[in-house]
């Protein structure tokens, strides 16, 4: 498998386990830079190499009415705060092409929305800014149906790629992890990361907009790092319930804790 390298965090190829966490969207500058600082110091307790996630923009929501973030100005001006003063890298995801050059100069990781993943033309126009992509894996796809999209990136001669698993479609508004997928996915040669609030998210579950089953990300989590993958990816957030965005599927700052201790418990016994 291929290491991945972002600033001073390896991924994949027998690399620790690597965690991409943070809120859903950017609420404010301060709740971002406060939990950021707190998941870093909780991952940093068991040795476990950490990556800040939030959305400047949310352009998929179900809703008109729903928050879809500050926007991609104020946004990376957050972003790019707490890249530099935690020293980590930073994650966020692109919904349309004029935004990418813009984020480029901030995000160590560009991500690939799940409902965009086969958009060629954004994956190709990602891909050649020449920085990590995260391709989410569709809710409408196989496992094998990320190869191809693979392809498009490596095309640009790009080939720092990680994959992530979010769950697939069952019935209307659920979803159910096939934990095949990371085993499958990880075949194709990049790290394969786990992405365990997204995968209890039930879409349009409560009218218009997503419910979620945040009781099962730990069992989930423990799960697909038992089975096998190079990352976790978790939204966190100290009032889920109070969320702005996605509260029912985030999990409470105050239990990561226990599960970090817990998923490295399992990765030692591996």
């Amino acid at each position: 498998m291929r290491q991945i390298s972002v600033k001073n965090v390896k991924i994949g190829d027998k690399n620790p386990l690597v965690l991409i966490a943070g809120p859903c969207v950017i609420e404010s500058e301060r709740l971002c830079l406060d939990t950021a600082k707190k998941i870093k110091d909780i991952a940093a307790r068991y040795g476990i190499p950490y990556i800040f996630k939030s959305s400047f923009d949310k352009a998929n929501r179900l809703s008109i009415d729903s928050y879809r973030g500050p926007g991609i100005k104020k946004g990376l001006e957050v972003l790019n705060k707490i890249k530099h003063k935690l020293n980590v890298p930073v994650l966020s995801d692109i919904h349309c092409q004029k935004d990418l050059l813009e984020a480029a100069k901030v995000l160590d990781i560009i991500q690939i929305p799940a409902f965009l993943c086969r958009q060629t033309d954004i994956v190709v126009a990602a891909a050649k800014t020449g920085k990590v992509i995260n391709i989410k894996k569709g809710q409408f796809l196989a496992p094998w149906d990320i190869l191809p999209i693979v392809k498009k990136i490596e095309s640009t001669g790009n080939k720092s790629i990680l994959i992530t698993e979010r769950g697939v479609c069952f019935g209307y508004n659920n979803l159910v992890s096939d934990f095949r997928s990371l085993g499958i996915m990880r075949e194709f040669g990049y790290p394969v990361i786990y992405d365990a609030t997204h995968s209890v998210q039930l879409p349009g579950g409560k009218g218009r907009v997503s419910g979620g089953q945040r009781e099962f990300v730990a069992g989930l989590s423990r799960a697909a790092v038992a089975f096998g993958c190079d990352g976790l990816f978790l939204e966190v957030h100290p009032e889920p319930d109070k969320a702005a965005c996605d509260g029912p599927n985030m999990i409470d700052l105050a239990q990561l804790q226990e599960l970090l201790k817990q998923i490295k418990r399992i990765e030692k016994a591996l």
